[in-house]
């Protein structure tokens, strides 16, 4: 770039500010890169005074002209003609003073980790996904559907949600029976957050023939680990004519459009946080470090995904060293086990190191709108395990068959008032469909490296946390 006479203005806030006798240099962001520019700023030109309420965190407007830098680190720099501070930021109080933080500290911060360049790079890499989700759908031809979050109907099965009343808590009103007299509240019955957009998704889908849904879902599991939100956001494809083999080409298909999009946009943000994985891993073992996140993406991309049932991965499983020597938190020593995270990830990273999706389910473990194999025992599901995350995907082929669907629903206790409007589908022009939930915060936590779901969703809603 050539040096030019041209004044342009920029905005942004302070990084860091260091000096000498005769300039002064400045770091300024403005959340559009991770890379900083650097101000020049000629203490002759500038005094020194008018710098003196400028520290990480204030917030500046500054008029001057792009110059070759000098310096290693970035091609140009900016000759400062001009400063005004819009905002001040002092040293005493700002909390985010450059050196490494931790991140449970950050999550004490949210209102200001956006600032750090870790959750810079993890928010604009969100949006590429949140984009990238839309383009791939619109581009296939499938119809973007808004479903509701607020629900009469339990769309797993599982009981585990948030309630929506507008009823005074210390005063609710009670039938003749003892019971909660839901007549009185807003919506006339129970209502709470939806878990999953699939039941209306499948409602579309059944006159659009391939619609989505991407928003946010609620799970009020009291669960504290690493990989669980209260709130977090689901892409739900439903399609018409599909069955549980069309389900697994098209999630396969999406997730390496959505990492390949990644590499492709997000190459610098990538950069930064393979850097930041490195650094955080370097105290550990050879074997327990995770894969460079660049290479770990490629090769998800490179490679055809492993397609498996339930019983080969529990008869592979259940013959492993890990198993035999009692290394599994869970073991495995029958078929019908719930398998978990742990075996998940082995049969991606130590058997097969690779993707693998998971077929053909016992029925007993999944929902009840899971379509129901001939030999009675097993659902045509698929689930899609990814290295160092385990499940990705969760998905099936539906039952569209009245019977069959309302057998399951008298199984497992399901109020057939609040399914009256699904089963009815089941009866008017139904056809084999099929579709998947991919929840978002997972795939981040994949194309980030990050440790914690915590750290990849702005603001974390988990058991005793509702700050910001």
């Amino acid at each position: 770039m050539q040096e030019s006479d041209i004044e342009i203005n920029v905005k942004g806030w302070v990084r860091t500010k260091r000096g000498s006798k005769n300039v002064a240099f400045i770091a300024l962001n403005d959340g559009s890169t991770i890379h900083n520019l650097q101000l020049v700023v000629d203490l002759e030109k500038i005094p020194e005074s008018a710098l003196a309420h400028i520290h990480t965190g204030a917030a500046l407007s500054v008029d001057g002209v792009l110059v070759p830098s000098a310096g290693s680190g970035q091609k140009v720099e900016m000759s400062v003609n001009r400063i005004e501070v819009l905002g001040t930021a002092h040293p005493d109080e700002y909390p985010l003073q450059p050196k490494k933080h931790s991140l449970e500290f950050l999550r004490e911060k949210a209102h200001l980790r956006f600032r750090t360049n870790t959750f810079g790079a993890i928010t604009r890499l969100r949006h590429a996904m949140t984009f990238a989700v839309h383009k791939f759908f619109n581009d296939k031809g499938f119809y973007n559907i808004h479903s509701p979050i607020i629900t009469g109907s339990d769309a797993e099965g599982a009981g585990e949600m948030f309630h929506v009343t507008t009823m005074k808590l210390d005063a609710i009103p009670k039938t003749a029976e003892g019971r909660i007299d839901f007549k009185q509240d807003f919506f006339g019955k129970e209502a709470n957050l939806t878990v999953s957009g699939q039941l209306e998704a499948e409602l579309a889908a059944l006159a659009l023939s391939k619609v989505y849904t991407f928003g946010p879902t609620f799970r009020a599991e009291n669960s504290n680990t690493s990989r669980h939100l209260a709130e977090f956001w689901m892409i739900e494809p439903e399609v018409a004519f599909f069955d549980i083999n069309d389900d697994m080409d098209l999630a396969e298909e999406m997730l390496k459009y959505l990492i390949n999009y990644a590499l492709e946009h997000c190459a610098d943000d990538l950069a930064f946080l393979s850097k930041r994985q490195e650094e955080e891993e370097k105290t550990k073992k050879a074997e327990e470090r995770s894969m460079e996140l660049i290479e770990k993406l490629k090769f998800v991309l490179d490679q055809p995904f492993e397609r498996i049932t339930y019983t080969e991965a529990i008869d592979i499983l259940r013959d492993s060293k890990q198993n035999k020597k009692g290394k599994f938190q869970y073991p495995i020593d029958a078929w019908g086990a719930d398998l978990q995270s742990e075996h998940e990830r082995y049969l991606v990273e130590k058997h097969f190191k690779k993707p693998v999706i998971l077929t053909d389910y016992p029925r007993d473990i999944k929902a009840f709108y899971m379509k129901q194999n001939d030999d009675g025992k097993t659902v045509r599901a698929m689930d899609v395990l990814f290295p160092g995350i385990g499940e990705i995907i969760g998905g099936s082929q539906r039952e569209e068959v009245y019977d069959k669907l309302l057998s399951r629903i008298k199984e497992m206790d399901i109020p057939m008032e609040s399914m009256w409007w699904y089963l009815e589908t089941r009866k008017f022009g139904t056809v084999p469909h099929a579709g998947f939930g991919l929840g978002f915060e997972r795939l981040m936590l994949f194309l980030t490296g990050m440790g914690n779901i915590r750290d990849v969703i702005p603001f974390p809603r988990t058991p005793f946390n509702l700050e910001f």
